[in-house]
């Protein structure tokens, strides 16, 4: 069986750094808001390039607590996409604000910039452009409409550790930037965690209360916040995983040269990667006509593949009140039946690449 992901390979790769870094924290008897997270929250925010980061509970807290943070709220519109996790969704509307859905560009699966304008609205107040599977939105044309009309952005890099655009590191580029650090992800933890990032001194401080409560020192409480903090072990676990984030997104990037190479010749859609861009490979996504098929035969052949995701937003039971067209979406509504999420991780062999590749040879030339 070759499977989608394994994360125990990772952890038995460092399994002395990250024991050793969690019994530290055992011992310090200092579990909620140490010294731990401080070091992490300035080691990440330098590695992505910007001034201050704010360690929160998860990625969805950091896209939520990020909009609170500018006071968005019911009655304004926040621009995104219709393709990607639910959780960028939920952020909006868990603000009180309501997602306005623009179609994506078919070739990056990410935020069609050229119909980015024309949704803009009286009440439009922020854009959530998604780096989806580790692949950095066009950046220059959505600041520079966003600056143009006086709106918010707040970079989703929730899959995009370590991408760049133009040389930035992605979340460094908007207002803020958004991170998960899910087991899955390029820099994920052994639970749920999340980083806001950001060169504003005023929003990093509001940050800092939202996430405790609404409080800067104990029974002071300024504003209504919540409870959404990074704890100590997860940071000490993530800082040294951090060290090793190059070298894993080279080896993600080292999969897709190969698959790339293997797959050329194909009738499948591999991913793009344009010149302003570096992507990160979250996932590897594929495109198919046959879709359900040979991911059907892959799984004859022992190969676990995903999909990421098979309903644009709108097309969820939760927010089919939008009363979201489908057709004003044809690029989404395209994509979400080809895409085909390969099996791609640090550590995942050689022959393994081969094998996956040869089977879907196979099945595109019976």
């Amino acid at each position: 069986m070759i499977h989608f992901m394994n994360l125990q390979d990772q952890y038995f790769l460092i399994q002395n750094e990250i024991d050793s870094a969690i019994r530290d924290v055992l011992e310090s008897g200092k579990y909620v808001l140490g010294e731990n997270v401080e070091r992490f929250e300035d080691e990440f925010a330098c590695y992505c390039g910007a001034k201050f980061g704010i360690g929160v509970a998860s990625g969805t807290d950091a896209l939520y607590l990020s909009l609170k943070a500018y006071d968005i709220k019911e009655g304004d519109e926040v621009i995104t996409v219709p393709n990607t996790a639910i959780a960028t969704i939920s952020a909006i509307t868990l603000s009180g604000a309501t997602p306005i859905f623009i179609d994506i560009d078919p070739s990056s699966f990410t935020i069609g910039a050229s119909k980015l304008e024309d949704a803009i609205a009286p009440k439009t107040k922020a854009i959530i452009p998604v780096h989806l599977y580790g692949y950095p939105a066009d950046l220059d044309r959505i600041m520079a409409i966003a600056n143009k009309y006086g709106l918010i952005v707040i970079e989703d890099a929730c899959q995009a550790h370590g991408a760049e655009y133009k040389n930035g590191k992605v979340g460094s580029i908007g207002d803020v930037g958004c991170f998960s650090f899910y087991p899955t992800k390029n820099l994920g933890c052994f639970g749920d965690g999340g980083m806001v990032i950001t060169n504003n001194a005023g929003i990093k401080d509001k940050l800092k209360l939202l996430r405790n409560y609404g409080s800067s020192r104990r029974d002071t409480y300024e504003i209504t916040g919540v409870n959404s903090r990074l704890d100590e072990i997860q940071a000490a676990v993530l800082r040294v995983k951090l060290r090793m984030l190059d070298e894993w997104n080279k080896q993600r990037r080292y999969i897709a040269y190969k698959y790339n190479q293997l797959l050329r010749k194909t009738d499948v859609l591999l991913p793009s990667e344009h010149e302003d861009g570096y992507h990160v490979y979250h996932q590897y996504v594929i495109r198919s006509d046959s879709r359900n098929s040979l991911q059907s035969y892959l799984a004859s052949k022992n190969i676990q593949t995903l999909i990421h995701y098979p309903f644009p937003i709108y097309r969820q039971p939760v927010y089919k009140y939008l009363g979201v067209n489908p057709t004003l979406f044809p690029n989404t509504e395209k994509v979400v039946n080809e895409i085909l999420s390969l099996p791609i991780y640090p550590g995942l062999r050689d022959e393994d690449i081969e094998s996956i590749a040869e089977a879907i040879m196979a099945f595109t030339n019976r």
